[in-house]
């Protein structure tokens, strides 16, 4: 079975740290594909902020019943 997790940048965290962790717990043979995508976002008070979204595209084996 295919799956996606998706990891985003917060306040007090980083999409790249979850990522890795995420990935240390797979296999190489269960990555598919990583994408990675960044924008900057402007608050009220016109100060700019990068924000950062990785999608894993990994495998898992589909459970036998």
């Amino acid at each position: 079975m295919i799956q996606v997790k998706e990891f985003v940048d917060s306040d007090n965290s980083y999409a790249e740290n979850k990522a890795n962790q995420f990935l240390a717990g797979l296999k190489d043979d269960q990555v598919i594909n990583i994408c990675y995508e960044s924008v900057v976002k402007t608050s009220n008070s016109r100060t700019e902020r990068q924000r950062s979204t990785i999608l894993v595209v990994y495998r898992i084996e589909d459970k036998v019943e």
